[in-house]
């Protein structure tokens, strides 16, 4: 077993963690994705609303995600974490329509848990997850 941590240079630049950490396994890698908040490449959180910042977070998952080799297809597990669990409720129409735009129609298993208050402490929501991403046929043919 192997460990390979990515981070990718689109995203803010990590302190204390690593954006993905990938486990080899035969048919495959499974990818940790760590928590992900409006952060743009400097560090700072954009976006005002609930949906602009969850827009911009899944947008930094699945750049994490990419940076291993993964697609939105690959995601077996994502856990939103909301400051606002009724503004989340009040908003789930939008938020569906910016997940199926960036991650398409597939949904895996999820889970929503409401929090006090994020790291940064102007963040609204925070989206972690975990990626099965197959190898691929050169992968495969190498052993």
């Amino acid at each position: 077993m192997s460990l390979e941590r990515t981070n990718p240079a689109e995203l803010a630049p990590p302190s204390g963690f690593s954006h993905a950490v990938s486990v080899s396994a035969t048919d495959g890698r499974l990818v940790f994705l760590a928590g992900q908040t409006a952060l743009d490449g400097t560090g700072a959180v954009v976006g005002e609303t609930l949906v602009e910042q969850f827009e911009t977070a899944l947008g930094n998952l699945l750049t994490a995600l990419a940076a291993t080799g993964g697609s939105p297809a690959h995601l077996a597990r994502v856990t939103v974490y909301a400051t606002d669990v009724a503004d989340y409720r009040a908003h789930a129409a939008e938020l569906g329509r910016v997940w199926k735009r960036l991650a398409g129609r597939e949904y895996p298993a999820m889970a929503l848990i409401g929090a006090v208050r994020l790291w940064d402490e102007s963040a609204l929501v925070e989206l972690d997850g975990i990626a099965m991403v197959p190898r691929t046929p050169d992968e495969l043919s190498k052993g």
